[in-house]
């Protein structure tokens, strides 16, 4: 099994038409994904290598089965693209886009809540991959098999890293939820979904700097799951009182630093790497790999 994708998951990129969408695609297609359909307003009846491009989420929905949309909107335009798959009750919307206006991510995630029909996940993120099943995003597909390890992470190249170093054990899921202050799924949202999946052994979370989603996950780690979870903090040599890459990495004092995560969640359970490899050395032990 898997969260939130598998093999049933019928793809429609927005943005399909531009250079970026156009790519992806390719890719998404090349790993297996069932991509159905593309969106760019006004360029209806065209295709990529022989994929349709419609109007509207809408159309290409009725007329596909779509039910998972994969945005590659510019940021300028993100939002409307998110409350159009929104109002189209689009089950999976998973946004890549990065640079888009926290306001305007606040209020197309308020939307998406509002209406209940449609999980969000990103923006600024590399999407979702479950390994031999689907690809929603730009995660390379070959570097990981189907396994038994679930992640879920606020930084791409990490998930990338962390799927490399476990590629032998492979995973059920990787999800990348975004670095950005506003985010539509989170680290507890995808806790809870790899606690409730049978073949999901074991867990890795990758946080970062800033916020206190962490200590968050921690505190429902300590609640509701029973699997083992490694962790592993980014920043832990970041100085205090900078913003560091991601927007959503701001320090203030104690709250929001590396070693107040890694121990909120040492608190809860979760061993704690201090580097990558390191965490992934702490769930070969767990799992036995």
């Amino acid at each position: 099994m898997s969260i939130f994708l598998n093999s049933d998951s019928r793809l429609l990129v927005q943005g399909m038409t531009g250079s970026e969408g156009t790519k992806h695609t390719r890719l998404m297609v090349a790993a297996g994904s069932k991509v159905v359909a593309g969106v760019t307003p006004g360029k209806a009846g065209l295709d990529v290598d022989g994929i349709p491009i419609f109007d509207s989420v809408g159309d290409a929905m009725e007329a596909t089965g779509a039910n998972v949309s994969v945005v590659f909107v510019p940021p300028r335009f993100a939002k409307a693209a998110v409350l159009e798959a929104v109002d189209a009750a689009m089950p999976l919307c998973v946004v890549i886009t990065e640079g888009i206006p926290i306001h305007d991510t606040a209020a197309f995630f308020q939307y998406a809540v509002n209406a209940g029909t449609t999980r969000i996940i990103g923006p600024n993120c590399p999407g979702i991959i479950s390994p031999g099943q689907s690809n929603a995003g730009i995660i390379p597909a070959d570097i990981a098999k189907p396994g038994r390890i679930g992640l879920v992470s606020k930084s791409g190249t990490l998930t990338y890293q962390m799927m490399y170093e476990l590629r032998d054990i492979g995973f059920t899921t990787a999800i990348g939820i975004g670095g950005d202050p506003i985010i539509g799924t989170t680290h507890i949202d995808a806790l809870a979904a790899f606690e409730a999946d049978p073949d999901t052994q074991a867990i890795v979370m990758i946080g970062e700097i800033g916020g206190d989603a962490e200590e968050r996950a921690a505190a429902f780690i300590a609640a509701n799951v029973s699997k083992p979870v490694v962790g592993y903090v980014a920043g832990f040599t970041a100085p205090e009182g900078k913003t560091m890459g991601h927007a959503g990495a701001i320090v203030s004092g104690s709250s929001g630093t590396a070693a107040a995560k890694a121990e909120a969640l040492e608190a809860a359970g979760v061993r704690v790497g201090r580097t990558p490899s390191a965490t992934a050395a702490l769930l070969r032990e767990l799992v036995g790999g």
